[in-house]
């Protein structure tokens, strides 16, 4: 049996949609209280201020990825797959969902260093992600030594510039375009031989 949602859920769906369209600057609370059906009061009960929800709506995002991301390499045991498992799930994921990929890495620039720093406490989960899979790769051999933690913002960033540069003018295509090429290049920076398959 589903679960009904509650109101805190209904509320993020919501909000999800608006900031998605949006933007954090022209979103109104009240637009989101007439999607929910609820009533101001109850909105601010459980999200007391517009910043709140947006990074309650941010964190859930994120979750949501992180959980889609590790369920996909859960059955994998090899670095190096692994790394390619991640990268295909966030092209993926967010090339599916563009709503979710505007609010993740746009959609709140209008809100200067709060969203900056919140944005990077978003963009350092994954990473460490990358890096822990980094780790692994240099101790099982299949890539050299090498700073596990410079190359992981490195990919983090550049996954994010194809991305943005997607949701603005419509290319690369995630999956398709860009998917192949990222695997190629930041699979061989790191030292992987091509014997490892690194295509699309």
């Amino acid at each position: 049996m589903k679960t009904r949602p509650t109101a805190r859920d209904r509320i993020m769906e919501a909000a999800e949609v608006v900031f998605a369209e949006k933007g954090y600057h022209d979103t109104a609370m009240d637009e989101i209280v007439r999607r929910t059906d609820m009533s101001k009061g109850g909105l601010y009960f459980h999200f007391p201020s517009k910043e709140r929800l947006f990074f309650a709506v941010m964190d859930h995002l994120g979750n949501r990825l992180a959980e889609r991301i590790n369920a996909s390499i859960a059955q994998e045991s090899d670095a190096i797959a692994r790394l390619e498992i991640a990268l295909t799930t966030v092209l993926e994921s967010l090339g599916k969902r563009r709503r979710l990929a505007k609010l993740l890495l746009v959609q709140g620039y209008s809100m200067g260093n709060a969203f900056e720093k919140k944005r990077i406490e978003t963009y350092s989960r994954f990473a460490s992600l990358i890096k822990d899979n980094l780790d692994l790769a240099v101790e099982e051999g299949s890539i050299p030594p090498i700073d596990t933690e410079i190359v992981s913002h490195l990919w983090v960033g550049a996954v994010n510039e194809v991305l943005i540069r997607w949701l603005y003018t419509g290319k690369p295509a995630p999956v398709k375009e860009a998917l192949p090429v990222l695997k190629k290049i930041l699979l061989r920076g790191v030292g992987v031989e091509a014997k490892v398959s690194i295509g699309g």
